[in-house]
């Protein structure tokens, strides 16, 4: 059975919108016909997101990789949310359309790479701005974090009070005669732990209680530790499988050595 929009169902979901549709004068009409028209494109977009993830999986440095359509109701609950700014950017008059919110919300299609150690992103990074026409990068890091490899890369860097990182990208491509945007994040497996947490909590508190934020926050820093010492470890093992690889090669040319002079005798 097809999904319908009920917008008195919708504000019982999220009752902090009705004064922002009011304020802002949004049309339900406009909702409805946004929402029918993404649900009737949602297996098409399904089918997307499994064709990007399946490109990406077959990058060796990535892990794991996980894709989503964007539910309903959360797109609805983000255009509404995202109005006012819009108006910021583009003038009074702007409403989101039909016409124009494909284009100005970019996580219909949403993308997780996942990878182990912190190095391993140079090249997943190379692989995706290769594979895809990437629109925009933007790094989300914590406050202090070293940003020099980012901006070497031109990279725009986002300090994020929360402690939140990772490598969010805006791929563009044509499946068929319409463009279609979506979201590639890409984050080592620590900071998918603590990214996931995160976000549970601001999306269950309008605002979250002091307690659980520094709690976050220690998690965070524990979260980036993890990061640190598991490419420690990581550049310990490539040390001594090379050092091992050295001392194997002298006792073989020892033997090697000790067999010529025997067979001289």
């Amino acid at each position: 059975m097809k999904k319908s929009f009920r917008i008195d169902e919708f504000i019982l979901k999220y009752p902090q919108v009705e004064e922002i549709i009011k304020e802002n004068n949004i049309d339900i009409e406009v909702l409805k016909d946004i929402y029918n028209d993404f649900v009737d494109y949602e297996v098409s977009y399904e089918n997307q997101a499994d064709f990007i993830s399946n490109i990406l999986r077959s990058q060796p440095m990535i892990h794991s990789v996980k894709s989503r359509i964007k539910d309903p109701d959360r797109l609805i609950e983000k255009i509404i949310r995202k109005t006012e700014d819009r108006k910021l950017k583009y003038g009074e008059d702007f409403q989101f359309t039909l016409d124009n919110y494909k284009n100005e919300i970019n996580d219909l299609i949403g993308i997780r790479v996942i990878h182990i150690f912190k190095d391993q992103w140079q090249d997943i990074h190379e692989f995706i701005t290769k594979t895809w026409k990437v629109i925009e990068v933007t790094a989300n890091v914590r406050e202090g974090d070293n940003t020099k490899k980012f901006e070497e890369l031109d990279i725009e860097v986002r300090s994020r009070i929360s402690g939140y990182r990772s490598v969010h990208y805006l791929v563009e491509f044509y499946p068929t005669n319409e463009k279609v945007i979506a979201e590639i994040q890409v984050r080592t497996i620590f900071e998918e732990g603590y990214g996931e947490i995160d976000h549970r909590l601001r999306y269950s508190h309008v605002e979250i209680p002091e307690i659980l934020k520094s709690n976050l926050l220690l998690f965070n820093r524990i979260a980036g530790s993890a990061d640190e010492m598991a490419s420690l470890i990581n550049d310990l093992s490539k040390e001594w499988f090379n050092k091992e690889e050295e001392f194997l090669n002298v006792i073989k040319k020892q033997q090697e050595e000790i067999e010529r002079l025997k067979s001289l005798k």
